[in-house]
């Protein structure tokens, strides 16, 4: 007969360990919750070992909320942790709004008592309230305040003849269910005037670390401007979006901006970026944009589909692929324009198309990211001036005209790794774009004095 040892519960002295000395809740928006990550409560000890409580300080008075090892109580007892092992402690916050203005800080502390000897973690959330759009739609004449950020949730619709002016510094918040529907008109940011000024559209949550990453494509959905709508954006921001949501009848693809048929949209200065679908979506619209970067998308950063007009001068299309978006990327080129659009081999629809890239940056990681195909039964015609291009064979050249191009030259952005798309000093896009007096300044205000540089952005030293 043999013994077998038994291991005891440490009862005195011993001490316990944390994963993290402070937990940091980044911004919640009041009356909307958020969770964030938790930490681990470990125990060093040689033997396994009894806490008797983990609690939160304030009790139920709290703004916060605890589960400790699946057990959910500001107030746990009893929680058992085997030799050189640890239990894993989940927590959420909810602040109630105030008249405040301004960002706020609530905080609480954790404790975990062994052995009669509390071990102390603080808790630390930034509040801030908001004005809440949910679900509403807008008729009328409305501008949107900068006192207090906006959070969208369930969507917003521009009415028809109603217009929606969202101006400089505004800040807007979309949750995972929220797009803009324009049927009438959205003016964004039309009077900035300096880089400051930018509207940003994001989404809602803000404790993305949670899962892993901040930053995550397809938090929300996007912009769709609908047949006899129209829109213009100045110095935006739009990211991290390109999730599906559905309205009545009309169907959203995932794209950070789909622009239908007779819709007409001005886009300057602005930035899309992290879309899990298409950066622009243009189905027969109307699309004028100057000074844009549009990149790091699943799908295309622009498609034409079906024809339309596009008008893109001074923009940097780039798409090299990340965590999130590389698998996409791997079949999907970074700007893709025809006249037809393909249901199936029975069935495929036309239209007329006209697209002029002017000075622009179209690059990324496929040995071509620029396709342009047409049916010759309607009219098609893509020009394609002073742009530098990664570009394989010209499928039709009689309606594909390139003038002053530079071919499968590498553009030398500075970090692509770090989604900086800025160029280098030795980048061939200096110094090769064609003059245009209009654009007088890129992306970020630099002056664009003397001969043009392709792209977005002018080289700065």
């Amino acid at each position: 007969m043999s013994c077998r040892k038994q291991t005891r519960l440490l009862t005195t002295g011993g001490i316990l360990t944390f994963s993290d000395d402070t937990l940091k809740f980044d911004t919640v928006f009041t009356a909307a919750g958020s969770f964030t990550t938790g930490l681990l409560i470990y125990n060093p000890q040689n033997e396994p070992i009894s806490i008797s409580s983990v609690k939160l300080k304030n009790g139920a008075a709290s703004y916060f909320h605890i589960n400790v090892d699946g057990f959910v109580g500001n107030s746990v007892t009893n929680i058992n942790i085997a030799a050189h092992d640890s239990v894993y402690v989940f927590a959420t916050v909810n602040i109630n709004p105030t008249d405040t203005t301004t960002p706020f800080i609530v905080s609480d502390e954790l404790i975990a008592t062994l052995n009669g000897r509390d071990f102390v973690v603080p808790f630390t959330a930034y509040g801030q309230n908001a004005h809440y759009i949910t679900g509403d739609s807008l008729y009328g004449n409305t501008t949107w305040l900068t006192d207090k950020p906006y959070v969208v949730q369930h969507s917003c619709v521009i009415g028809p003849g109603a217009t929606l002016t969202i101006p400089a510094k505004c800040r807007v918040y979309m949750h995972q269910d929220a797009r803009f529907f324009v049927f009438g008109t959205l003016n964004v940011n039309p009077n900035p005037i300096d880089a400051a000024d930018s509207v940003v559209f994001q989404g809602d949550r803000l404790d993305r670390d949670y899962f892993g990453r901040k930053g995550y494509p397809g938090e929300w959905g996007g912009f769709y401007f609908v047949t006899g709508s129209s829109g213009a954006f100045k110095k935006a921001v739009i990211k991290n979006c390109g999730g599906g949501s559905f309205y009545r009848d009309f169907y959203a693809q995932p794209a950070a901006m789909q622009v239908d048929s007779g819709a007409y949209v001005t886009i300057n200065n602005t930035i899309i970026k992290n879309s899990i679908g298409y950066g622009i979506l243009n189905w027969q619209g109307n699309v004028t944009a100057t000074n844009c970067f549009i990149g790091t998308t699943g799908a295309e950063a622009l498609v034409g589909l079906q024809g339309g007009f596009d008008s893109m001068t001074n923009c940097t299309f780039a798409n090299y692929g990340d965590a999130s978006v590389s698998l996409e990327h791997r079949t999907n080129h970074t700007v893709v324009l025809l006249n037809y659009f393909q249901v199936s081999n029975t069935l495929i629809y036309y239209g007329s198309l006209d697209a002029v890239l002017r000075n622009c940056i179209v690059y990324g990681s496929l040995d071509s990211e620029i396709i342009c195909d047409r049916v010759t039964t309607y009219p098609a015609s893509v020009r394609l001036d002073h742009c530098l291009l990664k570009i394989g064979s010209i499928i039709d050249p009689s309606f594909m005209h390139l003038t002053a191009c530079l071919q499968n030259q590498d553009p030398l952005f500075k970090k692509i790794e770090e989604n900086d798309f800025h160029i280098k000093a030795s980048s061939p896009a200096i110094g090769n774009g064609v003059n245009i007096p209009s654009v007088d300044k890129d992306l970020e205000g630099n002056s664009r004095s003397g001969i043009n540089d392709i792209g977005c952005y002018k080289y700065t030293p």
